[in-house]
């Protein structure tokens, strides 16, 4: 059963001018978005800056956005990183507050280990937790992806690693986790909003959407179109969601969409250095694909 939602937003994160989080600003953001065709949320993801965030202020944000939102959807706190300990440490944390619904674990990353390190990385974190975990797969990022038979070996193990946020951009391997875990009990969601309609088709129950800051509605329409079989009204929503899609990504996430959210008066806040401003030719693309998605 799909126990997470069709759309799950990783949201962006509110900072001030000095850098320094914005909970108010964030807890904000997250019922807008929760309203708007958002079934759920992962907090403190890529999208949400967490790279440059203290495990205090992650603790904090995730205790906010539980306690204020937890009541219209799922609140999934991402606590991964490169280090075992230090994610074993923070789902422990994270694990005690009321209303997170569940982990996000991405494959760590630089470290680049193979299966059977991920095997061990991800085994010793669910032996921490009993909450539902999401293995997040993301190559492009992590520079190693998790294969499907591992990820196959560690749900027969520990049923709660129950999800996978699947961005390897390789259709086959979600085809693949899909062929290997083809019961309900075990959720596949596209990690790339352009793919998520062809990820249905072979088995997928959702995305974990950058996009639905500003199309909540048409992606979650869209799922539910191609759940209900209507291919035709599916198909549609995909092809009118293409350019703004493609806009979202024209530059290193989350910058088109921070920016975009600013536009369409969300408080986003600044960014936090390493991430920065568009350029003016990425503004003008992504400015272009805003007044074109809400002006059809």
């Amino acid at each position: 059963m799909n126990t997470f939602g069709r759309v799950l937003t990783a949201m962006i994160t509110s900072f001030n001018d000095d850098e320094s989080l914005n909970i108010e600003n964030t807890v904000a953001i997250a019922h807008h978005l929760l309203d708007n065709g958002s079934d759920g949320l992962i907090v403190c993801g890529t999208t949400g800056e967490n790279p440059t965030m203290t495990k205090e202020e992650k603790l904090s944000l995730f205790k906010a956005i539980a306690s204020e939102c937890s009541s219209k959807g799922s609140i999934i706190a991402n606590v991964g990183s490169n280090s075992t300990k230090d994610t074993i440490q923070l789902a422990k944390e994270a694990s005690k507050i009321p209303g997170i619904s569940g982990l996000l674990v991405v494959v760590p990353y630089y470290n680049k280990p193979n299966q059977n390190g991920q095997y061990l990385h991800f085994k010793a974190v669910a032996e921490s937790t009993t909450l539902p975990i999401m293995v997040y797969n993301v190559p492009s990022r992590v520079g190693t992806g998790i294969l499907p038979t591992t990820l196959a070996k560690l749900h027969a193990e520990y049923p709660h690693i129950n999800a996978i946020k699947e961005a390897s951009g390789n259709l086959m391997i979600a085809s693949e986790i899909k062929r290997l875990l083809p019961n309900d009990d075990f959720m596949l969601y596209s990690g790339d909003d352009a793919l998520t309609l062809p990820i249905l088709s072979v088995g997928g129950v959702g995305v974990v959407s950058v996009v639905s800051h500003v199309a909540g509605r048409d992606m979650n329409q869209m799922i539910q179109s191609f759940e209900s079989g209507h291919n035709k009204e599916a198909k549609y929503l995909h092809h009118k969601l293409a350019e703004i899609t493609k806009a979202m990504f024209i530059t290193t996430n989350p910058i088109p969409v921070k920016y975009a959210a600013r536009k369409i008066g969300l408080p986003a806040g600044v960014f936090s250095l390493p991430m920065c401003e568009p350029s003016e030719d990425e503004a003008k693309c992504i400015d272009k694909a805003l007044q074109e998605y809400f002006n059809n």
